[in-house]
């Protein structure tokens, strides 16, 4: 083995190592580099906007750990925070004061949130809020829309996008025919194709979920008028609208995409942002519905750490520095010079760029990009080399066409001029 490990840097000794004992050698799909070729690298530190791998390369990362570090790594609010409540205890199994903190903050930040259960992944934020909307309905078929990914959850693995369309299986092994077949699925962006499903089954929806800005297949946006039909239609057909913000809440604005577009669900799934970058998730919306859960009511919910204490102080952190130093105004601003800089770099290539806030993708398609169909266009090969190519001069992007790409306050003019300097020689490379 050592003479073995001589030839491999520590990152590929390592991945040799997992593979032995993790299935693909990871712990969740997207990691595996299966999208983009290659093996990954592994990480030993991260602050502000840099990784260092173990391998002591230095990578401006644009993943964020998938959109939580909005303040970029290691913040120190964020950790200072942690361990001054690690001191007091790691978890208690009883109520604390910090779950009751985060959800007073998280009901004051999101209008529409009037009570609010915490969990520990958005995949548990997603699946407890399906399971809330049969319940309070008493209906069974879900409506999702093409390209969405709400975690791995049975019901919602059908079509879905992320790591499942990465690797081309979006309807999974192990989702019973029985149980998908209650999962209606439409193309986003397509309010008639939502009628017809309403009209092809009466009465029988019991929820609508869909990320208000889909990031799971690339990012496309919901064009005008989209997302006022659908909360119209939910309303007039007792369907419960779900928002799944896992990733938009508390990044595209202090409400999340239901703050910047105005629209107000009946439930809404909630995460990363909000752990500080710990395990996290959480859920709520309207009383009438959230009372339907145990205690109180009859939909049973659980979990052991729910509202870890360590998770709260983290994410009660972030949340009060991104008020203070008006964090999504300073997003907003990276993001456009971070947007005029990728748009000068694919000027006269077939190529669509798309940003919303501190969110970003770019397709290796020309445009436009409003759905999954559209986003299955781009040229995954191209974008394999691209990105092995930026990874190589110490830019990461996600390494997946289908992910969304995430800036932090932590990033600076020079970390931006950098990443245009690469981007615009590796797109020469590539084209």
């Amino acid at each position: 083995m050592a003479y073995i490990r001589f030839f491999m840097n520590q990152s590929q000794f390592l991945f040799e190592a997992a593979k032995k004992r993790i299935p693909g050698g990871v712990n969740s799909p997207v990691r595996a580099f299966r999208g983009v070729g290659g093996e990954p690298f592994f990480v030993k530190s991260a602050s502000g906007s840099r990784l260092t791998t173990v391998d002591n390369q230095e990578l401006i990362d644009y993943v964020g750990t998938w959109g939580p570090a909005i303040l970029g790594h290691a913040a120190p609010t964020v950790i200072e925070a942690v361990r001054e409540t690690a001191l007091r205890g790691l978890s208690f199994g009883t109520p604390n004061p910090l779950e009751v903190e985060m959800a007073e903050t998280i009901c004051r930040l999101v209008p529409s949130v009037e009570k609010v259960r915490m969990v520990n992944s958005g995949t548990e934020a997603t699946m407890s809020c399906i399971r809330l909307a049969r319940g309070f309905t008493g209906r069974s078929k879900i409506l999702k829309f093409e390209g969405c990914y709400h975690g791995h959850v049975d019901s919602l693995l059908v079509k879905a996008g992320s790591g499942a369309l990465t690797h081309g299986h979006p309807d999974s092994a192990g989702v019973p025919a029985e149980l998908a077949r209650l999962t209606i699925t439409v193309p986003y962006n397509d309010a008639d194709a939502v009628r017809a499903a309403f009209e092809a089954n009466p009465g029988e929806i019991a929820a609508l979920i869909l990320e208000p800005v889909p990031a799971n297949a690339g990012l496309y946006l919901p064009e005008p008028g989209f997302l006022e039909t659908l909360r119209v239609l939910c309303t007039e057909m007792g369907t419960v609208l779900i928002f799944d913000e896992v990733m938009t809440g508390f990044r595209l604005a202090r409400g999340g995409a239901q703050e910047v577009y105005q629209i107000t669900p009946d439930l809404t799934a909630m995460g990363k942002v909000i752990g500080g970058g710990l395990p996290v998730g959480a859920f709520g919306g309207r009383a009438e519905i959230m009372d339907q859960l145990s205690p109180d009511g009859p939909v049973y919910q659980a979990g052991t750490l729910s509202g870890n204490p360590i998770a709260m102080a983290a994410g009660l952190a972030q949340l009060r520095e991104m008020e203070r130093i008006d964090g999504w105004a300073q997003l907003e601003k990276i993001g456009a010079a971070f947007e005029v800089a990728a748009r000068e770099a694919i000027w006269g290539l077939p190529c669509t760029f798309k940003r919303i806030g501190s969110m970003f993708c770019l397709y290796f398609c020309e445009g436009p990009v409003r759905n999954l169909q559209d986003a299955m266009g781009s040229d995954k090969v191209r974008f394999g080399k691209f990105f092995h190519g930026c990874l190589e001069q110490g830019v990461y992007f996600a390494p997946s066409q289908f992910e969304a790409g995430f800036l932090c306050t932590a990033h600076s003019e020079s970390d931006l001029s950098r990443t245009a300097e690469v981007v615009k020689a590796n797109l020469e490379k590539v084209f």
